[in-house]
């Protein structure tokens, strides 16, 4: 189901932005955001997202805001709606440049996984990546810009898929659950049993080897 803009206010998000870019002359105007900045273990993913500016998704709204099953229903709907990137970038890679950095190669990447060439992007936060078209960093924009909500619905569902898969793999960690994130059932399974290869070994507790439970 889409609903036209003005359901919008419903959510408190707004496509003002995205409408003044195009009253501008932009054409292709992504919203960019990431997942997995802070988790022990597993991927950053970013997603970015070319909303109908015309009809959007009913009910979008920042993922942190939705349950998991209302995220999953939007997830569906945006994909078939709206033009979508995905990218992410592996634990390893995270290891060898940094989160910082891996978090912006991840938006790169998104961008340019686009069907479209983006002229436009606004990003989620304070710190934007160098891209290749106008940018504009909007703090708490998951939460305001309803481009920005759509794709950290994307990142969100899409990562969440990644670690229930690698759960699959590696029960113990409770990634179904968790995400990667340090719970304490994760820290104490990691004080007895060690990392497992998708670890961020660059990262506190395991790269000084010492875990306060």
């Amino acid at each position: 189901m889409t609903a036209p803009i003005r359901s919008l206010k419903k959510t408190g998000l707004g496509l003002e932005r995205e409408l003044s870019a195009r009253a501008l002359g932009y054409s292709c105007i992504a919203g960019l955001d990431e997942v997995g900045r802070g988790p022990l273990a597993g991927p950053v993913v970013s997603a970015a997202v070319v909303l109908d500016l015309d009809y959007v998704p009913l009910g979008l709204a920042d993922s942190k805001a939705l349950t998991a099953q209302k995220r999953e229903a939007l997830f569906t709907e945006i994909l078939a709606t709206s033009k979508v990137g995905i990218a992410s970038v592996s634990h390893a890679e995270i290891d060898a440049i940094n989160i910082r950095q891996a978090s912006l190669l991840a938006m790169c990447r998104a961008l340019a996984a686009l069907p479209c060439t983006p002229d436009m992007a606004f990003v989620d936060g304070n710190d934007p990546p160098r891209l290749p078209c106008a940018t504009e960093a909007v703090i708490k924009g998951d939460s305001s810009i309803a481009s920005i909500a759509a794709a950290s619905i994307v990142a969100k569902v899409v990562r969440d898929r990644m670690m229930a898969r690698l759960s699959e793999t590696y029960p113990a960690y409770g990634f179904a659950s968790n995400a990667g994130y340090s719970t304490k059932t994760h820290l104490q399974v990691l004080a007895t049993d060690g990392p497992c290869p998708f670890h961020r070994l660059s990262f506190a507790p395991l790269r000084q080897g010492l875990l306060d439970l």
